[in-house]
């Protein structure tokens, strides 16, 4: 189910696309933005696992040099029936993870310095094993193109704002484009309306993950644990490299923020995902 609601989202987020285009320039609009899409994409796919790994230094590892980390992660990938990803350390004390590439057979994982730190064995199993999840789904290509296909709705939102400052929006007289009603509706509403899609995409990924690392791991309490230690950690000690594009990566989120602005978080609520978890194991107790 959760499979047929991400395609339905990623098709919705693509029509947003066409639309934004022709809000701005009529057909020529719309074809532009299906270029620029492709392109993007194109990007994205071959060279996405590059560009997040270098933006947060990562350094990719060998047995030797981390001997407990890589093993466990070789230990995991194995009950997952997966290749051995590539693992990269992260050196930051904020404690985070993601999974990155564009396939299981050209995946990688990466830790931060503080997560390996404050988990047990156990609950840094957990971890690992969502991710691994993720890998195993191909989540990461499915978030990677919904960013990227938000990203360039958001540039487009962009354009039609100076193209309505500068009198773009009088095309409306020649019968081309939207008018100015369809550049204020593209400035406002289909960011907006992007974010949200992304955000569903991101969200039902991350249950689904959160239940196959569980089953991988072999005990849903070692992620639910970590999920806890992770959340109040993240809170203390946001992450300050970390962006807006790419926080969905991130097993928890790695930016500050509550209240309002949780709403719009890519992640789900922790509570659920501790729930949802813990009812593996109990039951959904009163």
């Amino acid at each position: 189910m959760n499979t047929l609601k991400t395609t339905f989202l990623l098709a919705l987020l693509t029509v947003l696309l066409v639309v934004a285009g022709g809000a701005i320039g009529g057909e020529g609009g719309m074809l532009f933005a299906l270029v620029l899409a492709g392109a993007m994409n194109f990007v994205s796919y071959w060279f996405s696992d590059k560009i997040v790994l270098a933006m947060y230094g990562a350094k990719e590892v060998t047995e030797s040099e981390s001997p407990e980390f890589f093993n466990l992660v070789r230990q995991l990938a194995a009950r997952a029936g997966l290749p051995m990803p590539r693992v990269y350390l992260i050196p930051s004390d904020t404690p985070n993870a993601f999974a990155t590439g564009r396939n299981p057979e050209h995946a990688a994982v990466a830790a931060t310095r503080g997560i390996l730190r404050i988990l047990t064995r156990e609950e840094l199993m957990g971890v690992m094993a969502h991710e691994l999840s993720h890998v195993k789904h191909r989540d990461i290509l499915i978030s990677t193109i919904a960013a990227t296909v938000a990203g360039a709705i958001t540039y487009l939102a962009h354009m039609a704002q100076w193209a309505a400052i500068f009198g773009g929006g009088g095309r409306d007289r020649d019968g081309e484009g939207g008018g100015i009603l369809g550049m204020l509706v593209m400035v406002i509403v289909a960011p907006l309306a992007a974010l949200l899609i992304q955000m569903a995409i991101s969200r039902s990924r991350e249950y689904d993950a959160d239940r196959g690392g569980a089953e991988v791991s072999g005990n849903p309490l070692y992620l639910a644990g970590a999920l806890r230690k992770l959340e109040a950690a993240n809170r203390r000690l946001p992450m300050q490299e970390a962006t807006p594009a790419s926080a969905h990566m991130f097993i928890v989120n790695p930016l500050a923020g509550g209240g309002l602005m949780s709403l719009f978080s890519t992640h789900p609520p922790m509570e659920e995902r501790v729930r949802r978890l813990e009812s593996m194991v109990y039951g959904n107790r009163p």
